[in-house]
């Protein structure tokens, strides 16, 4: 990446995968119920630039870069590892789901906690604008 690249969108995030959300234990829930980070401990910047999708921060080796060939498919839904009751009842609180060769993303982005809403229907057109090349 260049220093002089910018990128198209750029907004902090709270993640996780899905293999780490189906391990998820009844106190787990409990405590997703007062806040999301619970469940998404994965936290940084999401950058999309030209060419890349950089999730920072991602794991301790550091950044995601996904480029458009793994990500698999762009969902916004709810589902049986973050269901409505746990994402605050709004269609806003839907989960950004990233299927990808790295495995399925779970994704908050710009999360408002207390209004319980995200950026992630903005985000799902975006990338799946990108991915359209």
């Amino acid at each position: 990446m260049s220093e002089n690249e910018t990128p198209q969108a750029k907004a902090p995030y709270i993640g996780q995968t899905a293999d780490v959300l189906s391990h998820k234990t009844g106190a787990d829930t409990g405590a997703a119920m007062i806040s999301q980070k619970a469940l998404f401990q994965r936290r940084g910047e999401i950058a999309l630039y030209q060419d890349k999708l950089v999730i920072g921060d991602w794991n301790d080796d550091g950044d995601l870069v996904l480029g458009r060939d793994d990500i698999k498919a762009v969902r916004l839904e709810f589902t049986e590892l973050y269901g409505r009751f746990i994402g605050g009842l709004l269609n806003a609180g839907k989960p950004l789901i990233l299927e990808t060769t790295h495995g399925e993303l779970y994704l908050l982005i710009n999360r408002k906690e207390l209004m319980e809403s995200t950026d992630d229907k903005r985000w799902a057109q975006l990338i799946e604008k990108w991915i359209a090349g």
